[in-house]
């Protein structure tokens, strides 16, 4: 339930259909699927179950208030927090079956007393991303021994990061040879989860060697890593972004429009307002770009506000119309290279301020509003 004329739509047909795909294109038999930063931006629960039911076999995360949420609603999948988790939130993870990664010794010997319920972890290697990771085979060799001797961890993943799986593949291949040469000295046997790909390496570079798994992100959402290479699995793009206008005007030529008087109106014209603006994530850049309306594209003019913004149309549209900001048509990979970013941005910035209907065989099945649903009235 929502009150305002702004909303997202997340087809959960297209998500499963981008799950199944990429899993019978990659051959793995269990899939990660990413659902960080609120499955970027498109409702972490509601992602994660559609994910699940097409195929994938556990989930991942960047931090453990992340985990801890997800686990709320989702009781028995195994979840996997990517990012550091505190030595002194072990238990915590623990606790609810969350696996939690390590990433340096420095985390180890603070681990060393660490007495409370068995917690599951997995080894992150720094095979050349140089973000967290253990970078070296003396150290990730000290780090699997220093583990398997503790009686309250129990070690089952080993993991890496791919750089540029999808631009450049010398790179790629110099990551590949630094994870072999890290992991010569130990038994990937020993482990129940080895996973290197990212979706780039899903799409471009299946299949790992030595990994039985790999973590699907942004390509489940129907977003290509990389839009100068094509997918050799169809990729349907689940997200759509949507408002209603809520007032039409008419101004005069000379007549200005927005913050700043940036638009200034060089004939009689029409001008309607819609409810979104920057504090929604639809940010000032989007100034100038265009919206759908009935098919037909308009243009943003004046300054995004903080709740609002303006377009410019004509006779045929009025109050109680729909836009479309985001969709087939007007796409996130279109808006991406219209603000010179990247698509991973574009979704992630929609805050929780907009609400999400989710969409199965083209029909609402549920609704989400982080602003209203811990309310009661």
């Amino acid at each position: 339930m929502f009150y305002r004329d702004t909303w997202v739509e997340v087809d959960l047909d297209r998500i499963a259909h981008n799950v199944s795909h990429i899993k019978e294109h990659s051959g793995y038999e269990h899939l990660f699927a990413v659902v960080k930063a609120n499955a970027y931006g498109h409702g972490d629960v509601e992602v994660a179950r559609a994910a699940l039911d097409a195929g994938a076999t556990h989930l991942a995360v960047a931090f453990l208030d992340e985990a801890l949420s997800l686990r709320l609603a989702i009781k028995d999948v195994p979840i996997l927090v990517m990012g550091p988790v505190r030595v002194e939130d072990i238990s915590l993870a623990a606790e609810h079956k969350i696996h939690i990664t390590v990433h340096d010794m420095d985390w180890i010997m603070q681990a060393a007393h660490y007495r409370g319920p068995t917690v599951n972890v997995h080894l992150k290697m720094d095979s050349g991303m140089h973000r967290i990771g253990l970078t070296s085979a003396a150290t990730l060799a000290l780090a699997n021994s220093t583990l398997r001797e503790h009686k309250h961890i129990n070690l089952v993943g080993l993991f890496t990061h791919f750089a540029t799986a999808d631009s450049c593949k010398d790179y790629y291949s110099q990551q590949l040879k630094n994870v072999a040469e890290m992991t010569a000295g130990l038994d990937l046997n020993t482990f129940e989860y080895v996973h290197q790909s990212n979706s780039a390496a899903l799409l471009y570079q299946t299949p790992q060697p030595n990994a039985n798994c790999a973590r699907l992100g942004i390509a489940m959402y129907g977003l290509a890593p990389n839009n100068e290479m094509s997918s050799p699995v169809s990729l349907k793009q689940a997200f759509s972004l949507h408002s209603r206008i809520t007032q039409v005007k008419s101004i005069l030529a000379g007549d200005k429009v927005g913050y700043g008087a940036t638009f200034e109106a060089n004939a009689p014209m029409k001008i309607a307002v819609i409810p979104i603006g920057y504090a929604d994530g639809w940010l000032r850049y989007h100034q100038n770009r265009s919206v759908s309306i009935k098919g037909k594209l308009y243009p943003i003019v004046g300054r995004i506000c903080m709740d609002q913004s303006m377009i410019l149309i004509d006779e045929t549209i009025t109050t109680g119309d729909q836009v479309d900001l985001i969709n087939d048509q007007c796409t996130v990979d279109m808006a991406a290279k219209d603000l010179q970013t990247i698509n991973y941005e574009i979704v992630c910035s929609i805050s929780d301020r907009v609400p999400r209907r989710y969409l199965q065989g083209g029909v609402t099945v549920s609704e989400r509003n982080d602003r209203f649903r811990h309310l009661s009235i």
